[in-house]
């Protein structure tokens, strides 16, 4: 191989390299670019996006606070509840004891 022949074959492989390069770089460019108008629908999506999410954080504080709410609510009732049946119990054994005592009365006075 003499010279004139290695510099015509550096250039083609040089050449061939750039080309494949090129076409490369074409290829990843083409697929991976944005248009303009594809970035203002973006732009938009993002926002909604954002909004979307701001409105999940709102919507899931609200309904913790409204569970706490209800929680207290029910521990609230609950103590009712238990305060009613023991003045119920204190009640009926009132009344027993008056039903006892009208018997014994009842049984004396026979």
């Amino acid at each position: 191989m003499n010279r004139t022949e290695f510099i015509i074959a550096t250039a083609i492989i040089l050449l061939l390299a750039f080309a494949m390069g090129w076409f490369t770089y074409w290829l990843v460019h083409r697929f991976t670019r944005v248009a303009g108008g594809d970035m203002g629908e973006m732009d938009r999506l993002a926002q909604s996006l954002h909004e979307a999410e701001e409105m999940r954080d709102q919507a899931i504080t609200y309904f913790e606070n409204r569970e706490q709410e209800l929680m207290n609510q029910i521990a609230q009732t609950e103590a009712e509840l238990r305060a009613a049946m023991e003045g119920l119990r204190d009640a009926r054994q009132e009344a027993e004891e008056m039903r006892a005592y009208i018997e014994r009365m009842h049984g004396r006075s026979a």
